[in-house]
């Protein structure tokens, strides 16, 4: 066996914790007020809508096994060190002997254990449930068939040790141990109070600030949480997390002194160049591991499932005007499902798109009149977005371009969790979607097209690219393996399994007084890190 942490890993994060240490002299507390452009939809993490909002009450409140520096490089979280056998496969994780629950109870492997296993739990029906999938016997779980407790997964040492059994190695592991899917859950809380255990009154959380008040579409308080282990480095008194999707009026509160960060999409792309420009210090923006797309509904009976109208409606659109003229340039226009920036890998296209836009409208008509459809028989979609006056343009903007092929578009927006929560359950045509990576790998995209997984709004559908998945899965060269991900993409891309419109670029607006706020590629900022200047 070997160990995954090393004298740099050690040096790192001592380094870390030194460097963002403060003292009163150095650094005020008081309480961060965040804007997001979201809604949590629980703080049971198996009933997470999926949104990077979500993902950032939650990284706050919860602590996995591994966590994130302010940069996104990764540090022992609940684990203080782990080994990995030599066929990669099992991962053994030592829990930190002064890790606890905000109401002083130890965390144990058998949170870990019964955290997983209610991810799983087919009864909840978690969309992210097929993060865990690499675990030995978690599909099956999930699909339910065998047990929960013949998952890969066990309880060591009276608690003290959780060790974890793959299928097959998986190199990007370790990063996903960061992830929400992987968090423990309070087993004594949760058995207690069955679902009541998330009632502000019943909750306890593990990382270093724990909810008190939730006021549904306004915001979530937190207070500092005094039983985390690390909470001598935790500066702040505490978060409000303030729920504001119109982002005019995100900016508007921020210019107010009413926030300290505008994160989620913290500002409209309109705004980008007036922003550089007045607020030049406060305003952020990075490359970021994130896509814009629509899906198509391809269950049976729809008129997307029709291939003819899937690559007709992918033709017509103009993806310069997109990118150049409504985002101002704040996105790049891609017809490639997997962003740029994953090191090794060649995002896959369809080379169709690339053709002049003449070639590709005349082609997208004639792929439309055999479908049946024409200006004088029209197709009528129903075309869904989250509010966002962005989103918005965008939507009108393609629907515009639809019309040439006799699309009729009836635009519908409502907001995000109730937007994601519909198209999760195929009430939609055509649907905006954005996917912002959990781990640098492109398989966390790829497998949205993967058969049945929860994220695959569209339903799409194909053997063969399935058994490319499961073969990429099963393969431990990682070139080798890139290819079998890179035939997959192009084979779905080729398929017209979803369209790909833009990739992403993170927006926020930063208090220049705020120290321990890093810009890096997955857009994480755990709040755990940040001070205010005296």
């Amino acid at each position: 066996m070997k160990a995954t942490t090393s004298l740099l890993g050690t040096l790192l994060f001592s380094a870390s914790v030194a460097s963002l240490a403060f003292t009163s002299q150095q650094a005020e507390a008081r309480t961060l007020q965040m804007g997001l452009g979201g809604e949590l939809a629980s703080f049971d993490t198996s009933q997470v809508a999926g949104g990077v909002w979500e993902a950032q009450v939650l990284m706050d409140v919860f602590e996995g096994l591994v966590k994130k520096d302010p940069k996104g490089n990764l540090l022992p979280g609940m684990a203080t060190d782990w080994v990995v056998s030599k066929d990669g496969k099992t991962w053994t994780f030592r829990i930190r002997s002064n890790a606890k629950w905000s109401d002083g109870t130890p965390v144990t492997a058998d949170d870990f254990v019964f955290g997983w296993q209610h991810m799983l739990d087919p009864k909840n029906a978690s969309k992210y449930a097929f993060m865990l999938y690499p675990v030995k016997n978690a599909k099956a779980i999930n699909e339910g068939k065998p047990a929960p407790d013949t998952l890969g997964v066990k309880s060591l040492d009276d608690g003290n040790t959780f060790q974890v059994t793959l299928n097959e190695p998986v190199p990007y592991f370790e990063e996903l141990m960061t992830h929400f899917t992987a968090y423990p859950l309070p087993k004594h809380t949760v058995e207690k109070y069955g679902t009541d255990w998330v009632k502000m009154s019943n909750i306890v959380t593990n990382g270093a600030f724990t909810p008190t008040d939730w006021v549904s579409q306004s915001s979530i308080k937190t207070v500092k949480n005094p039983d985390y282990y690390d909470a001598r480095q935790v500066a702040l008194d505490g978060i409000v997390y303030n729920n504001i999707e119109n982002l005019n009026a995100m900016v508007s509160r921020y210019r107010g002194g009413q926030l300290d960060i505008a994160h989620s999409h913290g500002f409209p792309v309109t705004q980008l160049k007036s922003l550089k420009r007045t607020l030049p210090e406060d305003t952020h923006t990075a490359p970021w591991l994130g896509n814009e797309y629509y899906v198509l509904n391809q269950r049976e009976g729809e008129p997307t499932a029709d291939l003819r109208v899937r690559k007709a409606l992918s033709l017509a659109i103009r993806r310069d005007i997109l990118a150049e003229k409504i985002s101002q340039g704040a996105f790049d226009a891609t017809t490639a499902f997997v962003p740029s920036g994953i090191h090794g890998y060649q995002p896959q296209s369809n080379d169709e798109l690339s053709k002049p836009y003449a070639e590709r409208l005349k082609e997208a008509k004639e792929l439309m009149k055999e479908a049946g459809y024409s200006p004088e028989h029209p197709l009528n979609l129903h075309l869904r977005f989250n509010s966002d006056d962005w989103n918005r343009s965008n939507a009108v903007a393609i629907s515009s371009m639809w019309q040439p092929l006799g699309v009729k578009t009836e635009l519908d927006n409502t907001e995000a969790t109730v937007h994601y929560q519909s198209i999760a359950r195929g009430d939609f045509d055509v649907a905006r979607a954005g996917w912002v990576a959990d781990y640098n790998d492109p398989q966390n995209f790829l497998t949205l097209m993967e058969t049945g997984v929860g994220n695959n709004y569209g339903a799409y559908s194909n053997n063969e690219y399935d058994k490319l998945m499961q073969q990429a899965a099963a393969t431990m060269d990682q070139g080798k393996r890139y290819q079998l991900l890179e035939q997959a993409e192009k084979l779905a891309m080729d398929d017209y399994a979803v369209i790909p419109l833009l990739t992403q670029v993170s927006r926020n607006l930063v208090n220049p007084h705020i120290n321990g706020w890093e810009d890096n590629i997955s857009d994480d900022h755990p709040s755990r890190w940040i001070s205010f200047d005296k």
